[in-house]
């Protein structure tokens, strides 16, 4: 079979229907130069997916309709453990910045859904998501236009950056990035273009907070792994503001040098 018409086989699972093409070709481009079969590649490629996405997916987020906000951000394993804390994740991440602001959420899950926080101290947020999983995107999108939120959230790579930037360069500063736990998950598929990625956003924003993952979800196990590279990339080329964890979460937030 063409490599199309594996691709178009791959996505015909419902999990990865909405998806954006370019992430599914990334994940199949793994193994289509592998002595493989195309049954082994499709399966391959289906199970590597599952590997990125599917820890912070929830099924249940996908068809649940008019439910409240904290309904959303306990179904989903990634907000439902930061949830006791955004209020502190929001107050430092915002430390000596303008009560009005963007913020850019990249890989943001369903993080649209914590809204509420960003008004709870103060701030006048102009907030634009960008988000693989289709399925989180209508979400966040019905939510915002319920709740009349000056929000929207799109359907896009992360692996799009001419794309990103785009969409960044259309919001008011002062502009404020988000990558919550999806430095591990760009590594998987590119290794180093979360460097490549933070490189060519910076000059667009005036803050960027990344966070990654310190413990398993769920299981709550501590990680061995310290991610010295990226912390040693972030502390040679930009100035740290902040560095802290709470519940299994690291948060590093840095500027410009």
């Amino acid at each position: 079979m063409e490599k199309s018409e594996l691709i178009q086989k791959i996505m015909q699972k419902k999990e990865f229907s909405q998806l954006p093409m370019k992430d599914v070709e990334m994940a199949f481009e793994k193994f289509s130069g592998k002595k493989l079969n195309d049954y082994q590649k499709v399966k391959l490629t289906r199970n590597f997916l599952r590997r990125i996405f599917s820890s912070f997916s929830s099924r249940k987020v996908f068809s649940a309709k008019d439910k409240g906000t904290e309904w959303y951000l306990m179904k989903h394993k990634s907000t439902k453990e930061r949830l006791p804390f955004y209020k502190e994740v929001y107050f430092r991440s915002f430390s000596r910045l303008k009560k009005e602001l963007s913020v850019i959420d990249l890989g943001a899950g369903i993080n649209g859904f914590s809204y509420s926080f960003f008004e709870g101290l103060g701030h006048k947020i102009n907030y634009l998501a960008v988000e693989a999983m289709g399925q989180f995107v209508d979400a966040m999108n019905n939510f915002f236009k319920k709740e009349k939120i000056k929000g929207e959230a799109f359907h896009l790579s992360l692996f799009e950056i001419e794309k990103l930037k785009e969409l960044i360069e259309k919001t008011p500063r002062p502009r404020i990035v988000f990558l919550f736990k999806v430095i591990d998950s760009l590594e998987i598929v590119k290794r180093n273009y979360s460097k490549e990625l933070i490189n060519e956003i910076m000059p667009l924003t005036d803050r960027i907070v990344v966070s990654f993952a310190t413990k398993s979800l769920g299981a709550r196990k501590k990680f061995s792994v310290q991610r010295g590279w990226f912390l040693r990339f972030v502390n040679e080329n930009f100035k740290i503001i902040d560095d802290f964890e709470l519940n299994g979460e690291r948060y590093i937030i840095f500027e410009k040098a």
